[in-house]
């Protein structure tokens, strides 16, 4: 059996530790921050196998000027870092025309259909049932407008496969009774589901390998140099071979991809969450308000408000504009909810073309890569982790990979 280092412990990078020790390999983990450490501690929490429409997508030509300049809008782009991220964002908007997206799109379902196999013998194994909600996730339009804007995506996502009910306001109110009644239509999308605790879910995990022997360091990887032998981690000191690397660091995963030969342009999507405790009983599912871009999760904490996106760097200031945006709305889809408290800032691995990069890397095929996933690396975590897997053992992947190379840049 090999041995496998794996750079990260988000749920990507967890679940290829679990998929690579499922297989008989000694796998060592490095991840300075610990487990869920990362944009994985304060995600919306949902699996959504039915996110396979990209940020980048036709409307951004129309709401460009929003992007910079307005208030109100969910996406933001900070006008002061436009010039440094000018290279990142005619990319963006180049994969933004509607024949591109729709491949995105398509590329996106492709995987998100096969998402949930990543997930079932994991769960099972380390007993990770209790932290699963089945509730599927409802999507919400407050106007006949929006909902008409979002027909063409609604049926787009059904030539590809997800499963929807359309509800009436009526049907709304009927499930979640709690909610303002200012939504016009909403989508219940199929065998979604979320969890109670994300971060508790990929600690129980870690606890779960760690049993098994999974070997973990708290550093941070500085340098890596692959071979057709090995590959050799560094950083603090620290030195080590291995017959393979899994790369599953997220926003930090562009310069060690750049020392593998792939210089790929990995940007950092900030995005934010608020935390209202004692508040879980108002919803029973993740309700999502489309227009405003934002998820309302019910954990075990309280009701988790989680959204937003601003393409800027990794600077550690928080965007007041944006949280109050998020309490705001928040409250007026849930009057119930209370004061919120935690305000939390994430960095997001976004591509330009909304994909992530899955596969080997250009100098080494030692060298594996599973980052870049988005909004979507908790839905793709699990499948990501298998497909590793099936990279080292030398088997066939369960889908075509080269729509994630990251020779496509």
């Amino acid at each position: 059996m090999a041995r496998v280092a794996v750079l990260g412990a988000g749920f990507v990078g967890l679940s290829c530790a679990y998929h690579l020790m499922r297989d008989g390999h000694h796998v060592t983990l490095y991840e300075p921050l610990g487990a869920a450490g990362g944009a994985s501690f304060g995600n919306a929490g949902t699996f959504a196998n039915y996110a396979c429409i990209p940020v980048n997508n036709p409307t951004v030509f129309r709401d460009l000027p929003a992007y910079l300049f307005s208030s109100q809008s969910p996406l933001r782009v900070r006008w002061t870092h436009l010039f440094s991220l000018a290279p990142w964002l005619v990319r963006f908007l180049w994969h933004s025309t509607p024949g591109r997206y729709t491949e995105t799109a398509t590329a996106l379902s492709h995987l998100l259909a096969r998402a949930q196999s990543g997930y079932d013998a994991m769960i099972a194994d380390a007993q990770l049932g209790g932290f699963i909600r089945q509730q599927e996730c409802l999507y919400l339009y407050s106007s006949a407008r929006a909902f008409e804007g979002a027909r063409e995506t609604l049926e787009l996502r059904r030539r590809l496969g997800v499963s929807s009910e359309i509800l009436d306001a009526a049907a709304i109110a009927a499930l979640e009774p709690q909610l303002s009644p200012i939504f016009h239509r909403g989508a219940l999308f199929s065998g979604s589901w979320h969890l109670s605790d994300p971060s508790g879910f990929l600690h129980a995990l870690l606890s779960h390998l760690q049993g098994k022997g999974l070997v973990v360091h708290s550093l941070a990887v500085q340098t890596l140099k692959a071979d057709a032998q090995e590959v050799r981690v560094g950083g603090a000191g620290h030195e080590a071979a291995y017959d393979y690397l899994a790369l599953c660091a997220g926003v930090h995963s562009k310069a060690l991809a750049a020392q593998c030969g792939d210089d790929v342009p990995l940007q950092a999507e900030r995005g934010y969450h608020l935390m209202f405790p004692g508040s879980s009983a108002l919803i029973s599912r993740p309700v999502g308000w489309a227009e405003r871009g934002f998820y309302m999760t019910p954990m075990a904490q309280g009701v988790r408000v989680a959204g937003t996106v601003e393409i800027a760097d990794l600077a550690p200031q928080m965007h007041s504009g944006l949280l109050q945006l998020l309490d705001f709305a928040s409250h007026r889809a849930l009057p119930g909810l209370g004061i919120a408290q935690n305000p939390w800032l994430g960095f997001r691995p976004t591509l330009p073309d909304g994909l992530p990069v899955l596969g080997r890397s250009r100098k080494s095929a030692r060298v594996l890569y599973a980052f870049g996933h988005q909004h979507i690396g908790l839905t793709l975590g699990g499948v990501s982790g298998s497909m590793v897997a099936d990279l080292v053992a030398g088997r066939d992947p369960i889908m075509d990979l080269r729509a994630f190379s990251a020779n496509r840049f």
